[in-house]
């Protein structure tokens, strides 16, 4: 039976991300995933995470070449060898939505990071995920319900005035708009 990531349910992997659902541009997401079950992972140099049944949301940046759509599709895929630390955590989770901006602000990434560990029933499962190179506490959230774009919309505009953007949801092929802040950035 197939869900709306686009794959089977329990599954961990998500349907390739096609122009134009994903532009490539700069900006900043947010994957969110699920895990069904527990067990322990290493997560490179970082350490060990126990990974517990729920759902997660990571937060990061895409800003070399193909931008969002490249960067996006590397995350649906199950990389054979890590790069990031988020690699190690998709081989053990399925891709349920995917937030993104369009826009080249640096500040953004890490804005959205405080904004979803101030959300409510958000918990960091493993320090400095995703944040090595920055001073963030962690670019990596669980939650025990998958949480919502429309809850979180209001939280991600006002943790970075000054870059308003279009916040819009994937979710397999289908692309919802959503307008956070206060004006779109151009397409």
């Amino acid at each position: 039976m197939s869900d709306a990531s686009g794959g089977r349910r329990g599954g961990r992997s998500c349907p390739r991300i096609r122009r134009p659902a994903i532009p490539a541009a700069p900006g900043t997401y947010v994957l969110i995933l699920e895990a069904s079950r527990e067990r322990r992972l290493r997560i490179g140099a970082l350490g060990k995470l126990q990974l517990e049944p729920g759902f997660f949301a990571y937060v990061g940046s895409a800003r070399g070449p193909g931008g969002l759509a490249a960067r996006l599709a590397h995350h649906c895929r199950r990389a054979r060898s890590a790069h990031w630390h988020i690699d190690y955590l998709r081989r053990h989770t399925a891709m349920r939505e995917i937030w993104f901006a369009r826009g080249t602000s640096c500040d953004r990434e890490h804005a959205w990071a405080t904004a979803l560990g101030e959300a409510n029933g958000a918990s960091i499962p493993l320090s400095r995920f995703g944040a090595s190179d920055c001073g963030c506490a962690t670019h990596l959230f669980r939650f025990s319900s998958q949480p919502a774009l429309q809850a979180m919309e209001h939280r991600l505009a006002a943790a970075a005035p000054g870059t308003a953007c279009e916040v819009e949801r994937w979710m397999g092929r289908a692309r919802v708009a959503r307008r956070s802040g206060r004006a779109a950035l151009p397409g």
